[in-house]
């Protein structure tokens, strides 16, 4: 008898729920049903799809444990479909969002592996990930929600630093997305000021998230690219999560921009995006969207240094954070 802790190849191979799933979320069947739209035809009009085909999708889902069929043809809630209705699994689901694109970009698997490149989304888009998102300011927009604290939840900013914080005056957290890292970090740190630096458009949704942390009086925002030079004089300039979205080069203009400014005093942080040389690194949807790298100590280090910053500490600390920390002297 087959060992049932061993794994079925077939059944990790099943395509057909994810994309069933997908194509409820899309069609919003979980929000009909709600709205009493139970029977199969009735669901079918709603949605603007054909009934026969509906039907099949549904029947699988409720193989799988999604949505109940306690007569033929005639649908219910349970609570795992009440889980599609979430604004945040909408978008990460929704093929005609910013969730088709993800769901696609998995399809682009073969060329990432074999160029370790991000290719396969400019074949299948036309276009690389960054270009498409500032062509669909829709797409952007549904990014930085999924990104942000309504989609990953508040973040945690408490994580040391060598020395301490008391020393440290102004924080600018490069790439910060709509602000809620920093403004965490800010509302810890009642002596900190902070500056956003993003896109015009990202950095034009932070001042609620400011607002409700109560630090708007402390904080700035800068609508930029990180590609080009930064505010300068900061004491810490932070990276959150940024460094694993880009190939090397990327990578590394990003921590000379950083260097250039934080020169001759200040440090570079690197948190989310740099890991202990035996800690084990799985594909990330990054990856295949942008050609980004989640890099070992032993990786990061010599393209810090190329970047003109140099690793002084590196150590997991109790927040569950990778911490690294990185000199700009010269």
């Amino acid at each position: 008898m087959a060992d049932s802790s061993t794994p079925s190849i077939w059944d990790l191979c099943d395509l057909c729920t994810p994309w069933c799933l997908h194509v409820v979320a899309t069609l919003r069947i979980a929000e009909h049903v709600a709205a009493g739209k139970e029977r199969i035809e009735d669901l079918a009009v709603a949605a603007g799809c054909d009934a026969y085909a509906l039907h099949r999708v549904m029947t699988h889902l409720v193989r799988k444990g999604v949505f109940e069929e306690p007569i033929q043809g005639t649908f219910k809630l349970n609570d795992c479909a009440r889980e599609l209705m979430n604004p945040m699994m909408r978008i990460g689901l929704d093929l005609e969002g910013f969730g088709g694109r993800m769901a696609h970009a998995w399809g682009t698997m073969l060329t990432y592996v074999r160029t370790g490149t991000a290719r396969g989304y400019v074949d299948h888009f036309g276009r690389s990930f960054w270009d498409d998102l500032d062509a669909h300011p829709h797409l952007a927009e549904q990014f930085d929600a999924i990104i942000g604290p309504a989609g990953h939840g508040a973040p945690n900013g408490q994580f040391d630093l060598t020395g301490g914080w008391d020393s440290v005056r102004h924080v600018i957290d490069v790439g910060g997305g709509t602000g809620a890292m920093l403004a965490e970090i800010l509302r810890l740190h009642p002596h900190l000021r902070g500056t956003l630096v993003d896109l015009p458009r990202t950095v034009a949704r932070a001042a609620p998230i400011f607002h409700a942390a109560g630090v708007t009086e402390r904080a700035t925002t800068v609508g930029q690219s990180f590609f080009d030079p930064l505010p300068r004089g900061a004491d810490v300039y932070l990276l959150r999560g940024i460094l694993n979205d880009w190939p090397d080069a990327e990578a590394t203009m990003i921590l000379k921009r950083c260097a250039e400014a934080a020169r001759p005093t200040g440090r570079v942080v690197v948190l989310k995006s740099v890991g202990p040389d035996d800690a084990p690194r799985p594909v990330m949807i990054e990856m295949l969207l942008c050609g980004g790298k989640h890099r070992s100590v032993s990786e990061f280090s010599p393209l810090a240094k190329n970047a003109g910053v140099n690793v002084v500490a590196a150590a997991k600390q109790q927040s569950g954070y990778f911490v690294v920390e990185c000199s700009a002297g010269s």
